[in-house]
Order: C-alpha cells, then sequence, then structure tokens
C-alpha cells in the first residue's frame, strides 16, 4: 500500500486529500480514474505528457483510467487563465483534433487498459432544462472567486454568462462518470474542487483530486509552450528531440527525470548518486533523451539520433542522411526567407527573417545575414536553421 501511494504522489503537486485516497485503495476495488482534456491544441508537447504519465501509473496500479475528451466544453472555451473570452471551437475542428489526441495519447497509455469517453455523451442530453438546474448548484460568490474570473470582474473586464458554465460542466463530468479520482494541472484546482461538491450535491462519495505540476520548457523558467518555442514535441523527428533535450541545463535534467522519466524513484537516485561520484551529466541526459526517443519513437531511432548527435556537435559535422527536397519556385530566384518558410524549415518568413538577423542560417556551413541573401534557380545547396534543422534542397 505504502509503495503504490509513494507511486500516486512521485512528481505531484497537491493531493486533496491523502487520508481520502488511502480509505479508497483499502477498499481494493478498481477507481475510476478521471483526466480531462479540451481538444483545442492537437500537437501535444512533453508538458502535456506530465499529467498521462500519472494516468499510467494509476493504470500499472490496475485502475480504470477514463481519458475524457471534452468535445462539448471545447464548444464553450476554457476561461482558464485567460483575460479575456475565448472563442469556442468549430465541431470540425473538435473531431479532427480528438483523432489526433488519441493517437498521441496511446503512445504513453495501454489502449486495452484505457477508456475514451466524449463529454456530450451525457452534456447533450442535459437540454435547457438540465443546464438550470445544474447552474442552481452553485453560486455567482464562489464562482468569482476563481482567481482568473475575479481578476477580470475587478478590472472591469467581460466574463460572457457562458463561461461560468465551463467549471460545472467539468464537474458535472465526475458526476456522471462516478469519478474516485480527478486529475489535472495546477491551474485546474478550481474546477476540480467544484467536481468534488458536485458530487456531494448528487449523494456521490467525493472525488480526490491531484493537480500536477507545469513542466518548465527548454529555457528552464517558463511553462512549456509551443507559443514560447521551448517545447519538445511528442511527434517531433527523433534528432529534433534530441538535440531539444540534451540543450536543457544539468539542474532542469532532474525536474524533467521526476515528472517525465518511467525510472523508479531508486534508478533516479542512484543516476544522481553517479553525478556527484564525478560521472558527466551529459552522459545522463543522454540516457533521458533516448528513453523519452524510444517512447514516441522507438529503440532504433533512439540509437541513431544518439549517433548523430554525437557525430553532428561534438564532431562539427554535417549530419548523415540529411532530408533532400526539390523546391518548385516559377520565379528564376527567390528569397532565402521565403525559400526557408516554403520548404518547411521555419514556420513564416517573419521567423526566418529573425533567425538570419540572428545568425542561425547557413547556406554550405557559410552563415548568411542578409534577410534579402537570394537564391537562383537550379542552385543545389545543404541549407541549416538552428544548431538542428538541416536539408539538402534543389531550387
Amino acid at each position: 500500500m505504502e509503495d503504490n501511494l509513494n507511486l500516486i504522489k512521485r512528481g505531484i503537486d497537491e493531493l486533496l486529500n491523502e487520508d481520502e485516497l488511502l480509505s479508497k485503495l483499502k477498499k481494493k476495488k478498481q477507481l475510476v480514474v478521471k483526466a480531462g482534456f479540451d481538444p483545442t491544441a492537437p500537437d501535444l508537447h512533453l508538458g502535456h505528457t506530465v499529467l498521462i504519465n500519472k494516468l499510467r501509473h494509476f493504470q500499472e496500479l490496475g485502475h480504470k483510467i477514463v481519458f475524457l475528451i471534452g468535445d462539448f466544453t471545447a464548444m464553450i472555451g476554457d476561461p482558464t487563465g485567460k483575460n479575456k473570452t475565448r472563442p469556442p471551437l468549430d465541431p470540425s475542428d473538435i473531431e479532427k483534433n480528438s483523432k489526433t489526441y488519441t493517437n498521441q495519447v496511446f503512445k504513453i497509455l495501454d489502449p486495452e487498459l484505457t477508456e475514451v469517453r466524449f463529454n456530450s455523451e451525457w452534456c447533450s442530453k442535459l437540454g435547457a432544462e438540465g443546464i438550470i438546474k445544474l447552474a442552481s448548484q452553485y453560486n455567482l460568490a464562489r464562482m468569482l472567486e476563481r482567481d482568473d474570473f475575479s481578476k477580470r470582474y475587478k478590472s472591469n473586464q467581460s466574463i460572457a454568462i457562458h463561461e461560468f458554465l465551463y467549471p460545472l460542466i467539468q464537474a458535472y463530468d465526475s458526476v456522471a462518470l462516478q469519478a474516485d479520482v480527478e486529475l489535472g494541472g495546477t491551474d485546474q484546482k478550481f474546477n476540480l474542487l467544484v467536481g468534488r461538491e458536485l458530487q456531494r450535491t448528487h449523494e456521490q462519495e467525493p472525488q480526490v483530486v491531484i493537480t500536477v505540476p507545469i513542466l518548465e520548457g527548454l529555457d528552464g523558467t517558463n511553462k512549456m509552450s509551443k507559443s514560447l518555442g521551448n517545447y519538445v514535441g511528442i511527434d517531433e523527428a527523433p534528432d529534433e528531440m534530441f538535440g531539444k533535450i540534451m540543450s536543457i541545463s544539468d539542474d532542469l535534467m532532474w525536474r524533467w527525470f521526476d515528472l517525465l522519466s518511467f525510472k523508479s524513484s531508486e534508478e533516479i537516485q542512484a543516476a544522481k548518486d553517479q553525478q556527484a561520484d564525478g560521472m558527466n551529466p551529459r552522459d545522463i541526459k543522454i540516457s533521458l533523451a533516448k528513453e523519452i526517443i524510444s517512447r514516441f519513437h522507438d529503440e532504433d531511432a533512439a540509437d541513431n539520433a544518439e549517433h548523430n548527435f554525437l557525430n553532428q556537435f561534438q564532431k562539427k559535422n554535417i549530419p548523415e542522411n540529411i532530408e533532400e527536397l526539390l523546391l518548385e519556385w516559377e520565379e528564376p530566384s527567390i528569397l532565402l526567407p521565403n525559400l526557408l518558410k516554403e520548404s518547411g524549415m521555419t514556420e513564416s518568413t517573419s521567423e526566418a527573417i529573425r533567425m538570419i538577423k540572428q545568425g542561425g542560417v547557413r547556406i554550405n556551413e557559410e552563415k548568411i545575414t542578409d534577410p534579402k541573401h537570394s537564391v537562383s534557380k537550379g542552385e543545389a545547396c545543404i541549407y541549416q536553421v538552428g544548431k538542428r534543422k538541416f536539408k539538402k534542397i534543389t531550387l
């Protein structure tokens, strides 16, 4: 029992409360463990997987995992952390993103032991009468205790009435599923606690609430985020993932071990002892990178990524097996920022211009700093963006 509890508590932020969880575990019944995801951003990064890893821990202990896709709540728009009303998602986007979600999470969770549900199953049946009844079970004063609502109210910023429904609908999901445990990020704590209160109203045993911490991104300071560019996507190429993971600080490495690794606490402590005895932290970081890449790709991909990393960054060589691309272009020449964007080496021309000005772009190993540099048709060159992106492009 103690070992099980320690596994559940590893790397979490808060457990509300431990006595209730122990009571549920002592009954030796299969617990219903729920986590909800709004399909707003279909591409998961390592920050998202902190919570999914915790679901896996419960799965390993034999409990029922409900991976809940909030297709109904996505039509409301989660107001968490927002200073303005969030536009709802289009139903076609919700369906597309939901499929992407499930494909990605099953790289961590066992699909045979995971129940994927959509909260539209029960929320769509509520109707106007059900929504009014649900709204009557919570009051405005308590809702305004929520930090983001409170800040917007005090600063006279608009709060749409339907936004108050979001925490209530999320709470009602726990009632519909008769959840024993709900997991969420620290920013979801208010919503999870509303779930406990609503379950009491429906004469259910309240769920245990577990919040997991926010994973710091590559910079070691800010929350991992695609918009900040400090993320590692779980669908990224192995070489890209390896290089990014190897770029984190030695201190952040241990934080990532605690939140992302499937190694036992004893194994992680043994690695810390090895570093204290003089082992190069780079070698320990390599083991973390290979573990993560093996999870989302396979062991061969991890081995190849290690080989390419050591070859490229320690020997300063251009990596082997560079992707080749024939870029169709009607004009006799193309500006370099446009070439980088059209070839997929940058997401936009503005990003390309920024990288060029910062000295992060090379053609055939020669640094290019002029954003107006043009490339003539017929040229075949090796282009490098940043430290890890290479392509051989023929125009």
